[in-house]
């Protein structure tokens, strides 16, 4: 038995992106048996239990590992990022995985030994068992392209990104502001800033890089890394583009079906104009504080569109609770006096969920605001829905950068150097893309780059190829 292994850091969205992986490599080479290493943090990163269970019923030849629990003292952790956690907690994981593989090896030939970017402190391990190693790489080759050139921006200045105050000039990329840099790099004298670098240090010497995008998508980009170009100080990884690899249905198995009926919000687009409800959305970890919820909601009403909008309680001001589960609200104290009762004919605003990949491919759905998850962003391109750009954590600011002046698939929304964003520009830019001639423009490049995906993941496909070889590399080594 030939078996290939997984290793997802926590939170759901990684947790996905692998599951997803697997069931490719499965579907198309299914004498593979996958095993993927589920680490429980002692912080909350969105239930994961009921996707567990439907994948475990529905895919039986994908087998859930848990790995032991470790605990962390929260209260000791200085960084503000709950990166930083997630790179301490891997680091302290590896006898357990070590342990795991040797369990498995035991029973099957492990090919591979698939790990996403947080979990690069398992190279070692790998290495020990001499089996290779490989990154599934989550974001866009844009991203990866930065990462892979920024031990050469490292070298080059002592400064933070935070404190450059001018663009970086990134081969294959447009220029990026330096604070549009990954929210967790951005001061060098934290803690994840050292983790990070040491990812991208490791990322060119695995046995390859996966990457979840297509070719069409980001051409320049990956034509830069195959180049060589990223990398300055020896060979590139080989790199494999088997994109875009997204979630066919609802993504957390649970919210706001009671039951397992259809969805409330589901039920509201069928009776709406076709491209007509601009939908809001925020990832699993997307918070506002309530200041900003009551700007958004005045910018809806006042913009006159049409609206589905997903709004979760605000994070918590208890510093010794932020990485903790949320506590819930009521809508109505979270949004301004009698905004629910004045948009009912044309809004409906749904608590903390909706199925996500079924919203954006209904046809009533013509735009889409995202914090620009790379999910979420190769979720809106096989839908075939232009965004609005408002990235809020982790890679998302430098997301907007490559969605809007690199793929043209987005417009900016601008915020305050606080990270406000007004009333008046949330009505500008949903009016713009609704509305407006430039709108349209963003709809019809979309639509092809749709069409685009599909040719991609198709037979004789450039992703379906890259899926051929890299399997090629799995059995020749």
């Amino acid at each position: 038995m030939e078996s290939v292994v997984l290793y997802p850091s926590p939170g759901i969205g990684h947790l996905i992106s692998m599951v997803e992986l697997g069931q490719l490599i499965l579907k198309h080479h299914p004498s593979f048996s996958i095993t993927v290493f589920i680490v429980t943090p002692p912080y909350n990163t969105g239930s994961t239990a009921p996707y567990l269970a439907r994948v475990s019923s529905t895919i039986p030849s994908i087998t859930f590992h848990h790995l032991p629990t470790i605990s962390l003292p929260l209260d000791s952790f200085s960084s503000p990022n709950q990166e930083t956690l997630a790179f301490e907690l891997l680091r302290l994981n590896n006898p357990n995985v070590h342990q795991a593989l040797v369990s498995i090896s035991n029973n099957s030939s492990v090919r591979a030994l698939i790990v996403d970017s947080f979990c690069t402190t398992a190279l070692s391990v790998a290495a020990q068992l001499n089996i290779p190693c490989y990154y599934f790489f989550t974001s866009g080759a844009c991203c990866l392209a930065s990462y892979l050139y920024l031990p050469f921006i490292h070298q080059q200045t002592t400064k933070s990104f935070k404190d450059l105050n001018t663009h970086l000039h990134i081969p294959g990329l447009p220029p990026v502001p330096a604070s549009d840099m990954a929210k967790p790099i951005l001061d060098r004298e934290d803690k994840a800033y050292e983790f990070f670098l040491n990812m991208f240090i490791h990322l060119p010497r695995s046995a390859g890089i996966i990457v979840n995008t297509f070719e069409a998508l980001e051409p320049r980009a990956v034509k830069t890394i195959l180049d060589g170009l990223c990398v300055l100080d020896g060979p590139t990884s080989p790199i494999f583009c088997i994109g875009p690899l997204i979630a066919a249905d609802d993504r957390s198995g649970g919210g706001g079906a009671g039951g397992g009926g259809i969805p409330e919000c589901l039920t509201w687009l069928e009776s709406q104009p076709k491209r007509s409800v601009l939908f809001l959305c925020f990832g699993s970890l997307g918070l506002f504080s309530e200041e900003q919820l009551k700007e958004i909601a005045v910018g809806l009403e006042r913009s006159g569109q049409r609206f589905l909008w997903v709004v979760r309680s605000p994070p918590s001001k208890d510093r010794s609770r932020r990485f903790l589960a949320l506590l819930d609200q009521d809508l109505n104290s979270l949004l301004p006096d009698g905004f629910l009762d004045r948009t009912k004919e044309r809004g409906l605003v749904v608590k903390s969920w909706a199925p996500q990949v079924a919203v954006l491919n209904h046809a009533s759905v013509g735009g889409f605001v995202t914090h620009c998850g790379w999910n979420s962003v190769l979720e809106a391109v096989c839908a075939g829905v232009p965004m609005v750009a408002w990235p809020l954590y982790a890679e998302q600011r430098f997301n907007r950068v490559v969605m809007v002046e690199e793929l043209k698939l987005a417009l900016p929304m601008e915020e305050s150097e606080e990270g406000f964003i007004t009333a008046t520009e949330v009505e500008k830019r949903v009016r713009e893309l609704m509305e407006s001639e430039e709108g349209n423009t963003l709809r019809l490049r979309i639509m092809a780059m749709k069409e685009a995906a599909k040719t991609a993941m198709s037979d004789g496909g450039s992703s379906r190829d890259a899926l051929t070889k890299l399997v090629q590399s799995w059995r020749l080594g």
